[in-house]
């Protein structure tokens, strides 16, 4: 069984900002596919198991960017 979250980011203003996010965020542990829509700040998660929402903020915030909750 697979969990889709999708959060918002705020900060990403460019393909590359995008490319960063979805490395950083595949990263993680369980975390299966990264989507991220640049003009929305939309990124879509799919993972294994549910993440806590820490972790994704934790994740984009070593880039400089940040977690909307």
């Amino acid at each position: 069984m697979t969990t889709r979250s999708v959060y918002t980011v705020r900060g990403m203003s460019c393909g590359h900002c995008a490319t960063l996010v979805s490395e950083e965020l595949g990263a993680l542990g369980g975390v299966l596919k990264v989507e991220v829509d640049v003009a929305t700040g939309r990124v879509m998660v799919t993972s294994a198991d549910p993440l806590p929402a820490d972790r994704i903020g934790a994740a984009v915030g070593r880039l400089g960017y940040e977690l909307v909750r």
